[in-house]
Parts: structure tokens; sequence; C-alpha cells
């Protein structure tokens, strides 16, 4: 079993589907967490909470200050993830420039923020991606902004890890969380179909996710920093349904 005792971890989009999993398996590690969301967004009472939008710079910098003030972080989980624009055809400029602060803009002045604090700790950042960052399969604003996001963990492990900062980014497959309500509820059997494109015939779990994010978190993961990890049920490793179609 991983152990965190006492370690001090932060994590945005902790209210989701899947953040509400990560925030479980860093209580049972033994972590004190620090849990960030927007208005409006159930959280746990018993856990410091700062609540502000990644998509507005000066509410970014402002709980930055905050979270440091009270102690520095040893680990920061970038977690929070929005899109609505399905296709080309549904961006407008405004969607494209808040899709692109909302999923990296506003993480990656975050991690900037609290990187400094973190300096000398032997901590790690993990950030959340998604396979969308490394092929298409739609939501194109989103897609490149979680693109970005891999850059920029790549570029802390790169020059934060002379101060003992390691960067690692996971890229999980589809999840079933509230997302996709409105695309069963247009077509029941998407689900089922779009699991059919996964090697291992099923989407990925909150807590396969989360567990993922846990262990790079922790000292198991020491030696690895830099690297971008597929949890994705065989997605990224070929096209199914290509090599059905051709035999």
């Amino acid at each position: 079993m991983i152990r965190l005792d006492g370690k001090r971890v932060v994590l945005t989009g902790a209210g989701g589907g899947v953040g509400t999993r990560m925030v479980a398996a860093f209580r049972d590690a033994g972590a004190q967490i620090v849990v960030c969301e927007r208005e409006g967004v159930d959280l746990p009472a018993d856990l410091e909470t700062h609540r502000f939008d990644l998509a507005d710079p000066a509410a970014v910098g402002t709980a930055a200050e905050a979270i440091i003030a009270n102690a520095p972080p040893d680990i920061f989980v970038s977690n929070a993830g929005v899109t609505h624009a399905e296709m080309l055809d549904d961006l407008t400029p405004a969607s494209l420039a808040f899709e692109m602060a909302a999923n990296f803009t506003g993480a990656a002045e975050l991690s900037r923020r609290l990187s400094v604090a973190m300096r000398g700790r032997g901590g790690a950042m993990v950030f959340v991606a998604s396979v969308n960052a490394l092929s298409h399969h739609g939501n194109p604003a989103y897609s490149a902004a979680k693109a970005a996001l891999l850059a920029w963990m790549r570029a802390l492990a790169v020059e934060e890890g002379r101060y003992g900062l390691r960067a690692n980014a996971i890229c999980p497959g589809s999840i079933h969380t509230p997302v996709w309500d409105a695309r069963i509820a247009a077509d029941a059997g998407v689900l089922d179909n779009v699991a059919k494109l996964y090697p291992l015939g099923r989407f990925v779990t909150p807590d396969e996710v989360a567990q993922a994010v846990l262990f790079l978190s922790s000292p198991l993961a020491s030696g690895i920093t830099g690297v971008t990890m597929p949890v994705d049920a065989g997605l990224m490793a070929g096209n199914l349904p290509f090599i059905d179609a051709i035999t």
C-alpha cells in the first residue's frame, strides 16, 4: 500500500467524478488534502478548500498565494478539465479562449507559482491530460489545451528537476462520468459502441485513474519524471477497429 502520511497534496477539480476518487485515494494514503474547485461544487467540509476559476488569472494568483501561505505543498495534482465544443464547427473565438484558459493556462500558472514553493522538498506534480492530447478524438480546443499541458509538464520536469521536483502526466481514455449524460440521452448505445474501440473492451474507471496519479505522486515513482503515461484500456496501443476491418 502506498503511504503519503502528512504529505500536503493540492488537487484541482476535486469535486468531479474523478476528483472525488482522488480525494479518497489520497485520504487512504494518509495525505493532508487541499481541494480546489469552482463555486457551487460540493466538496468535503473537513478539508482545506480554495474556490476559484482556473480561467481567471487574478483568481489563480490569489489562490496560489493563499495555498502557499498555509504551507508549501509536497504534491500538486492538476486534475481540472472542461469542454463543451465537440467539433471544430462548434467553436467560437470566446469558447476557444475559455477552453485554453480553463484546461491549460490556469493549470500552468498555478503550477508555476506552486513549483517555486515546492523546491527542495522532493515533491511531485501530476497533470491529468487526456488521450485527446495524443491523438484526435474530437473536442479540438480541449485536445489542444491538454497537449500544451504535456509540453508544460516536460518543461517543469527538466527545469525544476535540479530542485528535486518531479513532474509527470497521465492520459486517461474515456471515463463514464456525468460528462457522458448528454451523449447517453442522445444515443442509449453510445457507451457500448465506444467501449468496442478499446482493446480491453471497456472504459477506464475513476479509481484506475486515481491510483495511477497516486503512484506517480509517491516515492515508488521516485525515478520517474517527464513521462506521459496512458491510462486508457489500451486505446493508444493501436487501432482495433482498423484491424477488425482488414481481417
